[in-house]
């Protein structure tokens, strides 16, 4: 076997799953979200409450409840989490008889 035969049967690696991309992914995230709270020094806010008018109050306040929404759903999947063998042992199928039975049984 050549090598150019090997080069052809492997797969290319999907463009998100190489760390180049990754990265790229993350500076260009990172600018958006600069970008967008610096916007703020242009825009004027009708803040309805003193904290909304705050630097940054939108980005931080978008932030910290995304972090409340993992913890909750943390939590929540500790409050409602089934042990391994909720469903059955391995020896059985989906109907609830064990593997293998019923075949060979003319």
């Amino acid at each position: 076997m050549s090598v150019h035969d090997r080069t052809q049967t492997e797969a290319p690696t999907p463009w998100l799953s190489r760390p180049q991309s990754i990265r790229v992914l993350w500076i260009g995230f990172a600018v958006v979200l600069a970008l967008t709270v610096l916007a703020q020094l242009f825009v004027h806010l009708h803040a309805h409450f003193a904290l909304e008018a705050l630097f940054g109050f939108n980005a931080l306040y978008g932030f910290l409840s995304c972090v409340g929404m993992v913890v909750f759903a943390k939590g929540l999947g500790f409050l409602i989490k089934r042990s391994d063998d909720y469903y059955g042992t391995d020896e059985t199928d989906a109907t609830g008889t064990p593997d293998g039975a019923g075949e060979g049984d003319d």
